[in-house]
């Protein structure tokens, strides 16, 4: 399979499985990709999720394959309908583990999930400059309000290769830790997001920071009041006040 996937408690892991191209991008990796995403959203027993690569790539942009068929006027397969910024859609939290070679395509992959936890050494680039083609599928709008408008146009203008200790220093990464640590830690701090914390607060969340960049400070400001007095009447309030006062860990329902 392209893109495997397990289970460790409440985190389902999906993995990139195609190591032998550093898990470059094909449309099956893709369908596979978001199928799996759509599956983990629907379990209610699953509270995060976790995206990595296998071997040395996470992914190294769109295969080559399919670049030389497109230019050929030769490429044929059939368009997923969902966007490659899907997985900011979902309620459920997406953690990416970024253990090596992100590129292109795959960097877009990398920063439509809601944390990023990256190796240290993992090579990162946007490429496209290099390959005579534009910012794709947003990031042109992602990169500036993760990294600003001058750092957002160096890596864009120059497509230059840069580490995953860098993109963490520059506020695309939440952590950069030793490749051989990565996906332990990633997996960690997913399950503290699976044990820890309401379901039903993290989608909502998610909602607020995705949909918000679009809004002005007085409608998120007013937005986020009526969400909070939503918030006061379910049962999720109750017990996350009543675990901590309690000092018990919480016992929140599962997304409906």
């Amino acid at each position: 399979m392209v893109v495997l996937s397990e289970d460790d408690g409440g985190v389902r892991i999906l993995t990139f499985n195609r190591p032998e191209r550093l898990n470059a991008w094909t449309a099956e990796m893709g369908r596979r990709y978001f199928d799996l995403l759509e599956e983990a959203d629907r379990d209610p027993s699953v509270r995060a999720i976790v995206v990595t690569g296998a071997g040395k790539g996470f992914c190294a942009g769109a295969d080559f394959a399919d670049l030389t068929a497109i230019q050929s006027g030769e490429y044929a397969d059939e368009q997923d309908p969902r966007p490659n910024t899907f997985p900011t859609t979902l309620r459920t939290p997406v953690v990416a583990a970024v253990n090596g070679a992100c590129a292109g395509l795959g960097m877009v992959h990398a920063l439509v999930c809601d944390v990023v936890v990256t190796a240290d050494d993992a090579k990162w680039t946007t490429a496209f400059s290099r390959r005579g083609l534009v910012a794709e599928y947003g990031l042109g709008w992602i990169l500036p309000r993760l990294a600003g408008q001058a750092r957002a146009m160096d890596l864009l203008l120059s497509g230059r290769v840069f580490t995953g200790a860098e993109a963490c220093a520059m506020g695309l990464a939440v952590r950069a830790v030793p490749g051989e640590r990565l996906l332990a830690e990633a997996v960690a701090y997913a399950k503290e997001l699976a044990t820890q914390c309401s379901p039903a607060s993290m989608a909502i969340i998610k909602r607020q920071i995705w949909g918000g960049w679009q809004a002005g400070l007085d409608e998120a400001r007013d937005e986020a009041v009526r969400l909070m007095t939503e918030s006061f009447r379910r049962p999720d309030f109750a017990e996350g006040v009543a675990s901590f006062l309690e000092r018990r860990p919480p016992d929140f329902p599962p997304l409906v």
